[in-house]
């Protein structure tokens, strides 16, 4: 049970806290919203600064916004959503998310205070305890949370989060209430059926009954008419209701599969993706049997009918809409294909239909086929949003895919029904004119998945769209079409005209993205400093402290215009960093014995006040993919290597290389001794001369002239300058040797 909940147990708990939210206009938010706003303020975690408690503020004002969108969308909120959107907005996100969480705290304050329910006594979210989950609104320390996995009592099975699980028993209850009412119309119709015999019977015979008679019998006919007629409203006012309620469970399961489509794409940047695609498909299942028995009861009014005013095509309708969203939405890809696509290149992709056995379209395994659409096309096509075979036509492909058929295929133990692709290949795309300063990396595709079936005698049509995937024929495009990927899944609305993202985004939402995608891709997080330096590179402030880390960054600064005195955007570089790391520098990056995210000035500045034999490890600014070493020397002078590449570290990898120059003795941050830290890194080889082949043992040095000379003693030219010397290639002759 949410803390919500059992505040509302407490009638005095209850008011005291409505009015704590009042004071910001929040209440209705924190009530129709109380299972979300828990679990994301409870579950958030290393907010122990300033800045990060901010971007977590700014991260939920999004997604608050967000939600109450959803909320809009549906019947029971539609008139109070103008209300409650104007007073979130008149709230910054830091003060919104500070009062809801100090409003959380007191609630689990409040229920450690309530003797009446011993039960629940110093218990709170999930089994933790008390009030003490939940810090201040600046200095914040919480426990790590997992997701609550509820269980159900309807048919044993169980649901991870509230939504679901509430959705569940809604539709359980939704059921009792439909087989009331069928019972109740059953009864109806068996006596608008003996009325209707009587009402036969008095027109054959009225010619020969006396006056009285007719009289008699008029008036029981209309008593009886309008006990039926009451009948029949009550009937439909009830069914009225059961309507209304299922539209509102069926838009809470919908809403919850958009939510599991938009962690999917963020997914696609790194982010952790729970999948309870299995507790969504439950619930769809059971709101497909719910509907058929509503409009199984609709059908069954209709031709009951008083007077000519009982017409109900309009319900109908309604409910057959209903019906077909349901569907429509439930056809989706679980598997998506690759984001960045490279001709030529086999993928694969898998699409699943949540309607499992029901409407019996498992039975005969429909075909679906996989064609790409361009940007254009997929706006088109979405706006033709219905399952007519006759009203939608499949559009043009814009390129060519093999192998892009498959067979749905339905497995009875686990319920899934879906198809899979497993080789599909594309051939040949045709692209759209640019425009301006476009590229193809900034162009979207996405693979249309369609596919119809007959239901109930009538063929219907449903299809489903891809995530966005740009398509490239060589590998240097890679880069920049990651960029484009990286923005859309990050960024992008959960319900958005294909493919709209903002044009510029809050440093907030950036800072997660960019630390998403790097733990992700190098298995550790950026820091606090990390974050900063970025920060400053993205902002062009050079290291010179400024800002207030509420700017906002466009899709130029990211991507395309170049950074100061470069010829690279800020994203080259990032991208470029990730990759090196990812696939030379990973084991030393997860040790945090790369600084990394560092200026040259500002590691001038920490080596100038550390002992000789101090360095450290730093990505360069100045070269794509390079990492270099600052090191103080004997001489207490501060030195830059020069930058080693991918290139490099694949003839020798950096461990190898550090243990190679003798200079190199404390590494910083941390102070260890550089084989202390290095050891376990070092590549380990047989000592031996001569081989068993007979040829003599070799190896690569790294080796810096500069250094060597200065601890042998050969005079140097002093340094003057207060700033640390590059020791480059040309200069001091940063090379490798060969030692036989």
């Amino acid at each position: 049970m949410s803390v919500w909940k059992r505040i509302a147990c407490n009638p005095e708990a209850k008011q005291s806290m409505i009015q704590y939210y009042d004071e910001k206009g929040l209440a209705d938010v924190r009530v129709c919203l109380a299972p979300w706003i828990e679990e994301r303020i409870i579950s958030d975690r290393n907010t122990t600064s300033t800045e990060i408690y901010e971007r977590v503020a700014h991260r939920f004002y999004e997604d608050l916004k967000q939600r109450l969108v959803q909320l809009g969308n549906g019947n029971l909120m539609k008139f109070k959503i103008n209300e409650i959107c104007t007073s979130v907005t008149q709230t910054s996100a830091v003060d919104l998310y500070a009062h809801l969480r100090n409003g959380l705290q007191r609630e689990l304050q409040l229920l450690d205070q309530m003797p009446q329910y011993p039960y629940m006594a110093g218990v709170g979210v999930n089994g933790s305890t008390s009030a003490s989950m939940i810090g201040g609104n600046s200095t914040v320390v919480m426990p790590a949370m997992h997701t609550p996995t509820i269980h159900g009592t309807g048919n044993g099975s169980s649901y991870s989060g509230d939504a679901l699980y509430a959705a569940h028993n809604h539709i359980h209850n939704l059921n009792l209430s439909i087989t009331r009412v069928f019972t109740e119309l059953q009864q109806f119709r068996a006596s608008y059926e003996t009325f209707h015999g009587c009402f036969n019977t008095y027109n054959q015979r009225k010619a020969v009954m006396s006056s009285q008679e007719l009289q008699t019998t008029d008036l029981q006919l209309k008593e009886q008419c309008t006990i039926l007629a009451s009948s029949r409203n009550n009937i439909l006012h009830d069914l009225r209701r059961i309507i209304t309620e299922y539209d509102s469970i069926q838009e809470t399961v919908i809403n919850e599969l958009k939510n599991w489509q938009h962690n999917q794409a963020l997914a696609g940047n790194g982010a952790p993706f729970r999948d309870n695609l299995d507790d969504i498909q439950r619930c769809i299942e059971l709101l497909v049997e719910t509907v058929g028995k509503i409009l199984d009861i609709v059908n069954i009014l209709q031709p009951l009918r008083i007077d000519n005013n009982d017409d109900m095509s309009e319900l109908i309708t309604h409910v057959r809409s209903a019906q077909q969203l349901l569907v429509l939405s439930s056809f989706i890809v679980e598997k998506q294909p690759p984001q960045v696509m490279k001709t030529n290149t086999r993928f694969a992709a898998a699409v699943r239909w949540l309607i499992g056995p029901q409407l019996g379209i498992s039975v005969n395994n429909p075909s679906v086929e996989c064609i790409i659409l361009s940007e254009a096309q997929a706006q088109r096509h979405s706006a033709q949003r219905t399952m007519s075979e006759a009203s939608t036509s499949t559009p043009a492909s814009s390129g060519e895919i093999v192998n892009n058929i498959g067979t749905m295929e339905y497995n009875s133990q686990t319920r899934v029904f879906s198809a899979s692709f497993r080789t599909m290949q594309l051939k040949k795309i045709k692209r759209a004119e640019k425009k301006g300063t476009e590229s193809v990396m900034d162009e979207k595709f996405a693979l249309l998945f369609y596919t119809s079936v007959i239901v109930n005698d009538y063929r219907i049509r449903v299809w489903t769209l891809s995530l966005p995937v740009v398509v490239i024929v060589h590998g240097n495009q890679e880069p920049q079409s990651w960029a484009t990927i990286t923005w859309d899944n990050a960024f992008s609305d959960i319900v958005r005209e294909p493919f709209q993202v903002p044009e510029r985004v809050s440093w907030s939402q950036l800072a997660l993205a960019l630390n998403t995608k790097f733990e992700s891709s190098t298995g550790r997080a950026l820091t606090e400093d990390n974050l900063h330096f970025i920060y400053e590179k993205l902002f062009r402030h050079n290291g010179i402290a400024g800002g207030d880390h509420k700017d906002y960054i466009t899709w130029a600064q990211f991507c395309k215009e170049p950074l100061p005195d470069r010829t690279f955007t800020f994203w080259d570089w990032f991208f470029a960093i990730m990759k090196l790391t990812k696939d030379h520098l990973l084991s030393l990056w997860k040790a945090g014995l790369i600084v990394g995210f560092i200026n040259k000035r500002k590691a001038d500045e920490l080596l100038r006040v550390s002992p000789p034999g101090t360095f450290l490890l730093r990505f360069s600014d100045s070269e794509l993919g390079g990492i270099t070493v600052g090191l103080v020397n004997d001489q207490n002078s501060v030195l830059m290597l020069s930058p080693w590449t991918a290139r490099d570290l694949n003839i020798r990898c950096l461990a190898d290389r550090i243990h190679d120059i003798d200079a190199l003795r404390c590494v910083y941050p941390s102070n260890r001794q550089r084989d202390d830290a290095f050891g376990e890194f070092y590549t380990q080889r047989m000592d031996e001369t001569t081989r068993r082949d007979g040829y003599v043992t070799n190896t690569i040095k790294a080796h810096v002239p500069a250094i060597e000379n200065n601890l042998s003693g050969t005079p140097q030219h002093q340094i003057q300058s207060p700033h640390s010397q590059d020791v480059t290639m040309e200069s001091l002759q940063n090379s490798t040797i060969m030692h036989l």
